[in-house]
């Protein structure tokens, strides 16, 4: 403890040499600020002098090659080969196909740079981009009409899409991508989107067994009700091709479009069909007619459109409800015009389609596979703004008769509309599977059998709107699949194991034999007037209802009052209900 002395004690005065050093460094401290407010604010520490192969502290260097490359993906070249090719053959570049396609300002490309890059160096440690060439698969996010969306889009530009110009991994990447977010993927789809070419042999040095990468995420995808929406816009070959028709929806572009197995020089040596071009080999004609392709378009734009229209319908997975959009068309709105649709005379035609537009919202419903399997009618529509898948036999060809191509497109709606919780609402009229030789020989029955099963093991909600006939095998498994039944009839219903023409005859064959033996054909004829007659009065559709084989007879003109009440409460009750049973994995509906 000091003394008070200690206090008064005279303090020591600094030396000159503590002095100077004092002053130096308040020199030195006042030289730090003032440079601290002249330079930048990470410049505070000491500088020194940069070595000549030292590399940037902010990774400009790194930024600036990533930027070089992407300016040269981004910008077409005139001098390529390929490019030339491809804008003579009246076909878009790839980048304008995303540009098109996609909602202004929403791309944001994944594997921007992946390619080959030829280098310049310029020191032991930099180097720049000299020149570069894209993987030939332009892919990554966007959006359509504001729902976000993946896409793969080819460019046939480099390498007509083979697998030696490309890195298949990316394609692979966003499959397993589209799965793992659940996000609807669009494929654009111009060459063979990375398959083989024999070129690969001599690059690898070796020959590969074909390997099917992403074919697994694939058809996971189709059976989560993952949207898979593809266009054909170009020359679609092997896995080009296989990728395109396994989609949910597809569509090809008429004036470019084609798709085969191999091209026209294969085939020649293959099977001696020389002399084949695209367009006969496997162009729209074709295959937008035999069910390989869903739907035509005009060019390229219809159909992005196409691919914009479906994907609005459809929910961005299986586990969610379909997107419902505000109608400005009453629900309660009535059809008087329905009540004459159906002609009183039986033999006589009506347009099926005037039929389903009146019904469902205006302007709503966008037909599926037109050009094919023409006995049936499918399609997408809204009710109350609310979805719904179509179905409708078409009595403009063979009657309704469904054939095996009808068959086919039916069955492969039933499991679209399934997967994606989309509920049916059809129209009933159908005599029956189609006969006769051609109909045995296209495999009738088989194809009938496979609609069967369709019917029996979807169970997404069906209403069904009987308008004139129903008969035999064909008409009981539309109107009987689900249990208890959501069917109403029309005043022209008419219905049985077999129709009247030919069912009298096979019913009655003694009978008349007998009598044009023994009294002749006017009195067979007669005869079978009368027997006619008979069954028509008691064919009278009230009947049915008065003992309760028909559930209710309507009048046509309500039938859209009835059907949208119906499709606002599978909304609100079934579907919810549906949606918690798919994410539980106790309903796993199957689409491939």
């Amino acid at each position: 403890m000091g003394s008070d002395d200690d206090s008064k004690a005279p303090k020591a005065t600094p030396s000159p040499g503590q002095t100077e050093k004092a002053a130096s460094r308040v020199a030195q401290v006042s030289g730090h600020i003032a440079s601290g407010e002249q330079d930048k604010p990470n410049s505070g520490r000491r500088r020194r002098r940069a070595k000549q192969d030292e590399l940037p502290a902010d990774y400009s260097d790194i930024l600036g090659q990533l930027k070089a490359i992407r300016k040269i993906a981004n910008t077409p070249d005139p001098n390529r080969t390929g490019y030339v090719r491809q804008k003579q053959a009246g076909k878009l570049w790839v980048r304008e196909r995303i540009d098109q396609l996609l909602d202004n300002g929403s791309f944001r490309e994944v594997g921007s740079v992946s390619g080959k890059v030829k280098w310049k160096q310029l020191d032991a440690l930099r180097e720049e981009p000299e020149d570069f060439t894209p993987s030939n698969n332009v892919q990554g996010f966007g959006k359509l009409r504001g729902r976000q969306i993946l896409f793969t889009a080819d460019d046939f530009s480099i390498r007509a899409g083979h697998a030696d110009g490309a890195m298949f991994e990316k394609t692979w990447y966003m499959e397993k991508l589209a799965l793992k977010m659940k996000l609807p993927i669009i494929k654009l789809v111009d060459g063979s989107s990375g398959g083989g070419s024999v070129t690969t042999i001599k690059t690898q040095g070796y020959a590969y067994v074909p390997p099917m990468h992403g074919a697994h995420e694939i058809i996971a995808q189709l059976n989560a009700g993952i949207p898979n929406l593809g266009a054909g816009v170009g020359i679609c070959v092997g896995l080009g091709a296989a990728r395109l028709v396994a989609c949910h929806f597809s569509v090809m572009a008429a004036d470019i479009g084609s798709l085969f197995n191999a091209g026209p020089s294969v085939v020649a040596n293959a099977t001696f069909e020389e002399g084949l071009s695209f367009t006969d080999l496997g162009g729209p004609a074709m295959h937008c007619t035999n069910g390989t392709i869903d739907n035509l378009a005009a060019n390229e734009a219809e159909c992005f459109e196409q691919l914009r229209t479906v994907l609005s319908y459809l929910p961005s997975c299986g586990t969610q409800v379909p997107p419902v959009v505000v109608s400005e068309d009453p629900a309660d709105r009535t059809s008087p015009e329905l009540r004459t649709l159906i002609p009183r005379k039986r033999e006589r035609m009506y347009d099926p389609r005037k039929l389903i537009s009146t019904v469902v919202d205006n302007s709503s419903f966008f037909e599926i596979g037109a050009l094919w399997g023409r006995t049936a009618i499918v399609g997408l529509a809204r009710l109350g703004g609310k979805p719904v898948g179509i179905i409708c036999n078409n009595c403009e060809t063979l009657a309704g008769a469904i054939d095996a191509a009808g068959s086919q497109k039916i069955t492969q709606h039933l499991k679209f509309c399934d997967v994606f919780n989309l509920p049916i609402l059809q129209f009933v009229d159908v005599p029956g599977y189609a006969i006769g030789t051609v109909a045995e020989r296209t495999a009738t029955m088989r194809w009938g059998v496979e609609l069967w099963k369709a019917y029996y093991t979807t169970t997404v909600p069906l209403f069904n709107v009987i308008v004139r006939k129903v008969y035999g095998v064909a008409g009981g498994l539309m109107v009987e699949c689900r249990d208890p039944h959501f069917r109403v009839a029309w005043p022209s219903g008419e219905w049985g194991s077999l129709p009247l023409d030919g069912g009298i005859e096979v019913g009655h064959t003694a009978e008349l034999r007998k009598i044009e033996k023994d009294q002749g054909l006017e009195a067979r004829k007669a005869r079978y007037k009368e027997l006619d007659v008979e069954y028509r009065r008691l064919m009278n559709p009230v009947r049915t209802a008065n003992a309760f084989s028909i559930e209710e007879i309507i009048d046509p003109a309500n039938t859209r009052q009835l059907v949208a009440e119906w499709c606002r409460h599978v909304y609100e009750t079934d579907l919810s209900e549906r949606v918690i049973q798919r994410i539980t994995g106790k309903l796993q509906p199957v689409f491939a």
